[in-house]
């Protein structure tokens, strides 16, 4: 039984072919596309699943989407109705804006049943809410458990409490919009110069420079009632939550500032990011830990764009109180393909649930000879690696010479985030390497961090982190011990963006750390996406050639093959 699952067909469109036996394919369209605002049917990702599962439309059982458009419009009409007194304008424009967003959607569910050939197999759809509790859910290790969502906004609704058992999902209460912690954390994002559903990372990282002198305030924004569950309040922003920044004057006044002409100062800038990061800390452990004593459950499942931030999900795995948590790694919209499929799979189709999530390398992969044709066509100069420990070695010999590798192996990964299959790497020994991977290479902001790789039995000797870990999901803290030789990469709070291999989910890159870590202090190398500023992660060989080339990375290892733009360590020369 093959089964289709596709996330929105509106923003961030990905696509996932589900199998009897698992996960067979899943990819994002935006990295097929080469941009990170795709929208519409994610015809290119669905193309790749149907190839990779080698499989056709004929043999697709079922199409599951994630969405219900008309649902979702319905609840949008119901909340710009309630503003049409107060900012009539505004509110009929966001009207007339959502009548055409409907019309694209139907369309696209419209030739999606075209392509699918619904006449012959159902084409089911599921709320976006639902899609990502499901997406967390079945994921997760637990028979039982509680699930959070919470995001921007899909369908309507910004959030979802449900309870999860077996196979089954039940929906306990939502959030409608625009009491949305994420949709004030985008508004906060655009406001500090940064772009709004691309850039919330940015402001999550930035936080960590800052001081929460603004608290309070952003306290007053997210809890407007009496209980716990977040409410927006509306004298914080402009009539009918217009513009796109939609803070009112109020809000500036309690700033202190008029508009955003006062945020030019990077210390202001900061100290704004980190009361909003501590304050939406504070509400979703406060919330999670009201829902715990209530429900008396031991175990929790979180997903919804907030929760790709891994600073909020650190907060509430070590003090909501919950015994273990699980947070869906591919927590954004393109994760809701995965829960539309498994809906279909467990709820609809009644086939028992699959084995937790272990790995996300389920996009493209090539064979050597593959690689090989586009490195010839490239025109570009290499040498041949024998076998795997010959590949381990050439890659030693450069990270200890303090280089910065490329590093493509294998499938890519599925989400945000390289788990080290399209990954630069280096040595943190290298007293440059921040800043080599920030100014000729990465071309970000010094104050985003880099990530930490490290093998999963050797973790507890550095680092305290959950399972989470193995994703990049959270962070991890520091043990005393190892402060001193990583301090360069610790956060306040000695807590450090962490990356955790096991040795069955990325075993060749398990096997670089563990002999990297032989003649090193650490079996720990620096880990960042391998792209070019603006673009999301490399997928084929094209790509990293590319990238490569256009960067100031040092080596690539692509498969077998080793090119180096210095000179090339001792082997066997093509």
């Amino acid at each position: 039984m093959y089964i289709i699952g596709i996330s929105s067909l509106a923003h961030d469109p990905a696509a996932v072919l589900v199998g009897e036996e698992g996960i067979i394919a899943a990819i994002e369209e935006g990295k097929l596309l080469r941009t990170r605002e795709p929208d519409g049917i994610p015809r290119r990702a669905i193309d790749f699943c149907l190839a990779k599962g080698r499989v056709q439309w004929k043999d697709v059982d079922t199409v599951a989407i994630a969405g219900d458009p008309l649902r979702g419009w319905g609840r949008q009409a119901i909340f710009r109705a309630r503003e049409m007194i107060k900012a009539p304008i505004s509110s009929s424009y966001y009207q007339m804006r959502a009548v055409g967003r409907l019309a694209r959607e139907l369309n696209n569910l419209r030739i999606v049943g075209v392509l699918a050939g619904t006449a012959k197999r159902p084409l089911l759809r599921f709320e976006h809410a639902l899609c990502h509790a499901a997406s967390a859910f079945y994921a997760s290790p637990f028979d039982h458990a509680l699930i959070l969502t919470l995001d921007e906004q899909g369908d309507g609704l910004c959030g979802l409490l449900a309870e999860g058992s077996g196979s089954q999902i039940r929906q306990l209460r939502s959030i409608r919009f625009p009491d949305s912690l994420a949709w004030v954390y985008s508004q906060v994002t655009e406001l500090l110069g940064f772009r709004q559903h691309l850039e919330e990372h940015k402001t999550q990282w930035l936080s960590t420079t800052g001081k929460p002198v603004f608290c309070d305030l952003f306290l007053q924004i997210f809890r407007h009632g009496k209980n716990l569950w977040p409410r927006v309040n509306p004298r914080f922003f402009r009539r009918g939550f217009a513009g796109n920044v939609a803070f009112s004057d109020e809000f500036y006044r309690h700033l202190g500032i008029s508009g955003g002409d006062g945020l030019r100062d990077d210390q202001a800038r900061a100290n704004l990011a980190s009361s909003l990061q501590q304050a939406c800390s504070i509400v979703v452990v406060d919330l999670l830990e009201s829902l715990r004593r209530r429900y008396q459950t031991k175990f929790l499942c979180l997903a919804g764009g907030l929760f790709l931030n891994p600073l909020i999900v650190a907060a509430a795995e070590t003090e909501a109180g919950f015994q273990q948590t699980f947070v869906q790694p591919a927590a954004g919209n393109a994760g809701t393909a995965l829960g539309a499929a498994w809906l279909a799979q467990h709820q609809r189709e009644r086939k028992p649930r699959s084995a937790p999530l272990a790995r996300l390398d389920w996009g493209p992969s090539y064979s050597n000879e593959e690689i090989k044709q586009v490195l010839d066509n490239c025109k570009a100069s290499y040498h041949w690696t024998n076998t795997e420990d010959q590949k381990i070695e050439e890659a030693l010999r450069l990270l200890r010479a303090g280089k910065i590798v490329a590093w493509f192996q294998g499938a890519s990964e599925f989400g945000p985030r390289a788990l080290g299959n399209r990954s630069l790497l280096a040595s943190p020994w290298n007293a440059y390497v921040k800043d080599n991977l920030n100014d000729f290479v990465k071309h970000r902001e010094s104050f985003r961090p880099f990530a930490l790789s490290v093998p999963e039995p050797d973790c507890a000797r550095y680092f305290e982190c959950s399972q989470a870990g193995h994703f990049m999901a959270t962070v991890g803290f520091a043990r005393p011990e190892s402060r001193e030789i990583l301090k360069q990469f610790l956060l306040p709070g000695d807590c450090v963006r962490l990356h955790i291999v096991g040795p069955a989910a990325n075993p060749l890159l398990w096997k670089l750390l563990k002999r990297f870590g032989e003649d090193s202090p650490a079996p720990i190398l620096v880990n960042t996406s391998f792209n070019l500023f603006g673009e999301p992660l490399v997928v084929t060989p094209r790509q990293a050639v590319r990238s490569y080339f256009c960067s100031g990375a040092d080596a690539l290892i692509i498969g077998n093959f080793v090119l180096s733009k210095t000179a090339v360590p001792v082997g066997n020369r093509n």
